[in-house]
Parts: structure tokens; sequence; C-alpha cells
């Protein structure tokens, strides 16, 4: 299949993002109906080629990117793709449609986070759809720049500000070590591909942990996982359809994606496994217990995503068949009632205008619709039948009974049964908390009674409900087709996602759980006293700001030492790292022998032509005259001379349009200093004297000396041809005819992009800086005395 389709709807999630702060400004928050048709396209796309796709025939589709470089853009879709895509796309298209609702047309930036919201869905549709590395690790970075946009949507919110470097820094800075790692893994296994990587990881190769290690940190830093887990509910303070989508149907789903879908190829290589089932417990338990003490029904949710995440990164990446069929499960049920529960809480804050539980009553009365469907989201949560929370739950619980998976040992298997048990009695008394809390109690007297929220405000949250009701008494539907699709990649089985398997241990688990939860929620109170009772154990927060604290102050310890304002002292620095590295090597180089001396045919000639000494007397006069000059303006002429002398040897080199670029750069570099010496004084103030003026002679001589040695020595250094040979006819057959340009655009490419970009970013740093000055200034003018008679 060509690129094509699945090209088209990316570039439409771009297309349409561009236009919408132009649809917002004309249209206010209806614009997000339109921001939902890219969503919804890719949705329908994908569904439209489900049977094949989940027949064993992935949808695929590539062109080459850098084929230099063997680089491709490269897509993908099979089970675990198309899985996601609903996710991502379908459920994203409900809460764009949400948003038209949500948001007032007045609101502050709406055209702005209406525009990023669409670009962070493409992005992550880019990111469970490509086959492709290095693309991966694009679409990657774009979800976190993005997200970061989002989380500060409300840039005047020192909260958000400080919420979204934190999510920016945490995600992206893993993202980096991740990146290390696929490079490793694309080296040791000969390709970038990563179907080709997992169906033939490179077992046998002593990096592969390493690589391994490092996918792994940037996954779980994505997913919100101990001990990175603090960054996702400090990302609350975003707008409550940003959260349901970030952090329940997308961004925090990436690190999940990436485990199940390297797991096949790779949880037998250590510590994959170790690692997957510790830090997936430790989070289940840690999300758990502090979903339980929040009055926030929006930070108990976000509690409660950090344990389910922990839940789903364990089952992803257990690597047994039974544990996959239980993930693709689980990951749809986690989607559909926390999106519900997310946008619940969103319809209560507009109409209330709160979200804390000891401010609801009798919300359940009021708003019965609404409460319906929350109850739905929470008992899927919760894993009661027949939602398919349950249906999932319990396949994760009949993975691990005793000998279902073969990959870990008796008392392992025992081990994390406990632990998901235990998770699971706490995501009970959490659901319970918020079912109770939000919608529980009678109303009290002098209460005002919130406004009934419209039907397309309620619409959404009850469709994600009604689809984990649908799945859950129907899994072969949809979620069972999907779950055996991506368990294909594993050993054969006969386990089906289904509400009903007869007395199994897994349901007596079930059983128990639902009991010990409902204890748990009886006795709240108690467990409340527990929790305050209890020693605030170590903030992984606090530890993030203890740690980004001592970088800055380390930063600034080091900028107050080097950075002493003097241009001097740089010049010096640099000069004297120049002799102290490749002069002490050149030294030591001759004195052993290992440097080729020029021949007598290779040595020095004064001139190709006379008028080249006569340029390097005028280049030497000029220089030693700047140096001598005590004036600032007549300094600055004799300096220019120097460049304009230059320019003279490039001319007689046949070189004219180097010259012509020198020329122009010199010419505008004078008139810049001229304007900048008007509001300098006339001559020097300091000049080095005594031991320092020799220092500074002594220096400067002895660089000179180095770069005139080595490019004496570089006349007999080369081994072969030199490469400038065939620039020519290479130019030719890429079409330019100016080599110059072409050696910039082309041969040298990235380069000369690399210097644009720090060109871009000095020019981005002054503008900033000027900008900020002109903001800052306060300008006070004299009253009108004409105003002050009329006071």
């Amino acid at each position: 299949m060509g690129p094509m389709p699945l090209l088209l709807i990316l570039l439409l999630h771009l297309a349409v993002a561009v236009l919408l702060p132009s649809l917002v400004r004309a249209h206010g928050s209806r614009a997000f109906y339109a921001a939902s048709l890219p969503p919804a396209a890719a949705a329908v796309w994908v569904l439209s080629h489900a049977p094949g796709i989940l027949a064993g025939s992935p949808v695929e589709a590539s062109f080459a990117w850098v084929p230099a470089l063997g680089i491709e853009i490269a897509f993908r879709i099979d089970a675990l793709a198309l899985t996601m895509t609903l996710l991502v796309s379908g459920v994203g298209a409900v809460i764009f449609c949400y948003s038209a609702s949500y948001f007032r047309s007045g609101a502050v930036a709406l055209g702005r986070l209406c525009a990023v919201l669409l670009l962070f869905a493409g992005a992550m549709l880019g990111v469970v759809t490509t086959d492709n590395l290095f693309v991966l690790f694009v679409f990657w970075e774009l979800t976190s720049v993005t997200s970061f946009l989002l989380i500060g949507n409300e840039d005047r919110n020192v909260g958000a500000r400080r919420a979204a470097v934190q999510a920016l820094i945490v995600t992206s800075g893993s993202g980096l070590l991740m990146l290390v790692g696929f490079v490793l893994l694309g080296e040791i296994g000969g390709t970038y591909r990563i179907s080709e990587l997992v169906s033939a990881p490179p077992t046998g190769d002593p990096w592969l942990p390493v690589a391994v290690v490092l996918v792994l940190a940037g996954a779980f830093a994505k997913s919100a996982q101990v001990p990175l887990h603090f960054w996702l509910p400090g990302a609350m303070v975003a707008p409550t359809p940003v959260s349901a989508y970030l952090h329940a149907a997308a961004m925090v789903k990436g690190g999940v994606y990436l485990v199940a879908r390297l797991a096949p190829g790779f949880a037998d290589v250590e510590p994959w496994r170790v690692l997957v089932i510790t830090i997936g417990l430790a989070t289940m338990l840690l999300g758990g217990w502090r979903a339980l003490r929040q009055s926030d029904l929006k930070l108990l949710l976000a509690h409660g995503t950090v344990s389910q995440l922990g839940f789903l990164t364990l089952l992803a990446g257990t690597g047994s068949r039974l544990a996959a069929i239980a993930a693709v499960g689980a990951l749809l049920a986690h989607g559909f009632f926390k999106g519900a529960l997310f946008l619940t809480v969103g319809v209560i804050d507009k109409q209330t205008g709160t979200r804390t539980i000891g401010e609801l009553a009798g919300l359940g009365r009021r708003m019965p619709l609404l409460a319906a469907g929350a109850a739905a989201a929470a008992a899927s949560m919760a894993g009661v039948p027949p939602m398919l929370g349950f249906v999932g739950k319990e396949a994760a619980l009949e993975a691990f009974v005793p000998g279902h998976t073969p990959q870990l040992p008796g008392w392992a298997s025992v081990a994390v049964l406990l632990g998901i048990a235990g998770a699971s009695v706490l995501t009970f008394g959490y659901s319970a908390r918020f079912l109770w809390g939000a919608f529980a109690g009678e109303a009290r007297d002098g209460d005002r009674a919130p406004e009934a929220p419209s039907r397309g405000f309620v619409l959404p949250p009850l469709l994600l409900a009604a689809a984990g009701i649908v799945c859950g008494v129907s899994p072969a539907l949809l979620a069972d087709p999907l779950a055996q699709g991506y368990a294909s990649g594993f050993r054969e089985g006969s386990y089906h996602l289904a509400l009903w398997h007869g007395a199994t241990p897994a349901l007596g688990i079930s059983a128990l759980i639902i009991a010990g939860g409902a204890v748990l929620f009886w006795k709240r109170r108690a467990v409340a006293r527990a929790q305050r009772a209890m020693a605030v154990s170590a903030n992984a927060e606090v530890s993030y700001h203890m740690f980004t604290h001592a970088v800055y102050t380390f930063a600034l310890g080091v900028t107050r030492r080097a950075q002493s304002g003097s241009l001097p002292v740089y010049l010096g620095i640099i000069l004297a790292t120049l002799l102290a590295l490749p002069g002490v090597r050149l030294v030591v180089a001759l004195v052993n022998g290992d440097v080729d001396l020029p021949e007598p045919g290779q040595g020095l000639r004064l001139w190709d032509s006379p008028l080249e000494g006569l340029v390097a007397v005028v280049i030497a006069v000029t220089a030693v005259a700047t140096v001598r000059e005590h004036r600032r303006f007549p300094a600055l002429i004799l300096l220019s001379a120097t460049g304009f002398a230059l320019t003279g040897l490039f001319v007689l080199h046949g070189a004219p349009d180097l010259a012509l670029t020198l020329l122009l750069v010199e010419t505008l570099t004078t008139i810049i200093l001229v304007f900048v010496l008007r509001r300098l004084p006339a001559t020097f103030s300091t000049r080095p004297n005594g031991w320092m003026k020799r220092l500074t002679v002594l220096l400067c001589a002895a660089v000179g000396t180095l770069i005139a040695a080595l490019l004496w020595l570089m006349t007999a250094a080369r081994t072969d041809p030199p490469v400038s040979r065939g620039l020519a006819e290479q130019a030719k057959e890429a079409g330019g005819h100016n080599l110059v340009n072409m050696i910039l655009a082309e041969f040298r490419a990235l380069d000369t992009f690399g210097e644009v970009i720090v060109l871009a970013t000095a020019a981005v740093a002054v503008s900033s800086l000027v900008l900020l000055n002109r903001r800052n200034r306060v300008v006070e003018e004299e009253p009108d005395e004409t105003e002050e008679e009329h006071a």
C-alpha cells in the first residue's frame, strides 16, 4: 500500500490546526467540532481496514527520508496500532466535541489551545503508527512539546507554568535517554524498523541490556511510573478536556504502547521483566494509596491514573500471551472509563464551580444521567461486572495464577498476583470514594441549585461509559479481536476475553477484591486517620525540585566564575585551550616522530603572484597598527582594512564569490560597530600593562606560531585524494551549477542547518531581551497643566 492515505490524515491534522485560530475567532468554541474531524477521519479509516489487519495483514506504508543514511518514514498498523489509534483518535474526537460545550467562546488563548490540542493528536497518531525508531522519537518529542504548551496554556498562572516545565523536563529529558537506546538498538540490530527488530531481536549482543534499560527509562517517564510519577498529578492544572485527552486516552499511554510494542521481542532480555514488574507494581500500589486521600475529584483521578498506568505497564511488559490479551482489554477499558470520569468532573466543575468532595452534595438527583454514566465508568474502573474493566482485570488475574505464565517462577507469580489484588482493592476504594463524593448525599439547605448541563455537554461522557458497557457485555465485538490480534506474536493459547469463564481462581480473587474494596470504603474514616498518622515518606517531587535547584546552583556558580564579562578573558581562555590540547599534542607527536614533515619539494614559497606579497604586507601592517592604536574609531578602521585585505587574497586565488561574501560581511560589521562606538568613550579606558601585556603578547605569538605550523604540516598530512575533486561532478548530478551554494545547501546541509538554528536562536534571544526591556520600561510623563487645572 502507498503512503498517501495515512500521510494525508496526518497532514490534515496540521492543516486544520493552522486554520483553527481563525475559526475560533469567527465561531468561538464551536470550532472544536471542526477540530474533531481529523481524529474522526483517522478512526474511521483504521476501522475500515480492521478486518484485514485483524486477519494478520498489517497496513504498511513507507518512503525514503534520508536515503544515504538508510532512514525512511515508515508506518505500520497492526492490531496494537489499531487499538491505540481507536483510543487516540476515536476517544480524541469525542473529547474535541465535548470541548465545544466546556469552553467559553471568549476564553483566553482558546484558538491556540484548540490548535495545539489538534497538533498533539496528530503527533500521538504518528507515535502509535510509525515503524521507524527515529520517526517515533520525532513524534514522541512533539507530544512532549505540545503537552507542555497545553499544560501551560494559562501562561499567567504560575502553577501552570511550573507544572508545564516539570512535565517537559521529565518527559523530554528521559526521551534523550530513550534516543540513545534507539540508536543502540538500531546499530546492533542492523535496522531501525521496529517490526524487524521485534521479529529478530539481536539477543546475543552485550549492549542489548543497556539499550533496553535506556528505552524503558523513556517509556516509564512518559507513563508516569515510580519514581517519575509526580509530574502527572501536577499537570492537572490544565483544562479538564486536556487532562482527559493527555492523561486518559493518549499521552500517558505512549510509554505503555512502547513497552507493549517491544515486549514480544525483548521481554526475555534481562533486566526487562524485572524492571517492568517491579516498577509497575510499585506504581500501582503508590498511586492507589494516594488516590484514597484526595478530596479534589480531578486529583483523585490523576493519582488513580498513575496506579492504572502501573497496572498497564506491568501487563504490557510481562511478555506472555495471557498478559498481552489482558493488556489490550485493560487499555481499552482505561481509555473508556477514565475519559468518561474526567469529562464528568469537567461537567461538575463547570456547573457547580467546585470539584471538592466536601463541597458537593445532591448532584445524583439533580444530574441523574451524568450520575448514571459516572457510575458505569467507576464500576468499570473498580472491576465490577459486566463492565470491560472487569473483563480485563479478570484476564490479568488469570495471567498470574501460578503456572499460567511460564516465564515467571511460581513465587514470582504469587507475588505479582497479591500485588495486583492489593492494588485492585485500593482501586475499588477510590472508585467508590469518587462516586460517593461527587453524587451521593442530600442537597443542603441554602445551596444554590446548579444549572442543568446541556445535552451536548453530557453526551460525550455517556458515550464513553456506554462503550465500556457494550465491550464488557460483548467482548467479541471489539476487545477480544484486538487482543487476539496483538497476542498472536506470542506463544499459542486458547484464552479469550469474555464476561464468564466459569468458576475459576481469577473469579474468586475478583470477588475477594470487590469485598475488600467495599470494606475499605466502609472503613474510609479509619483509613483516612491511618493515612494522616503515617509518617510522610520520601517525596519524589521534592527530590525533583532539589535536583533542579542543585543543577541551577551549580550552573550559576560556574557562570559566575567563567563568565566574568571580559571579552579579553574569554578570548584568552579559548586560545589557551587551543595551546593546551592540540598544541601540546602536536609537540608530543613531533618529538615522537609521529608526524611527517613536508618534503623539500613541498616546502614553503613566498607567493604565486607578487601581489600576494603586497596584500600580506598590508595585512601585517594594519594588524600591528590596530594593536597599537589607543583610539577606538581608528582601531576599527584599521581592523576593517585587515578584513578587506583578506578579501584581496580570495580574489587573487580565483574565488570572487567568497571575496564578495567577505566584503559584504566586513562592510556590514564595520557599519554596525560604528553605531556601537558612538555610545562608547573615544579611547580605550584600560589597556594591559606589565606582566599582563607580556603574557598577552606571548599567548598571541604562540597561537599564531601554532596555526602557521599546523598549516605547514598539513601539506604533508594528506593520505587520500582531496574530496573537493569530485564535488563539481556531484553538483551537476544534483542539478546545481554554483559549487559554493551546493556545498552549503546540499553536501553540508546538516552543518548549514545547525548554523541557521544557532543564528535563529540568537535572534530569538536578542528579540526577547529587547521586548522584555521595552515591556519593563516605565515611562513617567508629566501631567498636562490643563488637566491639573481641570481637576
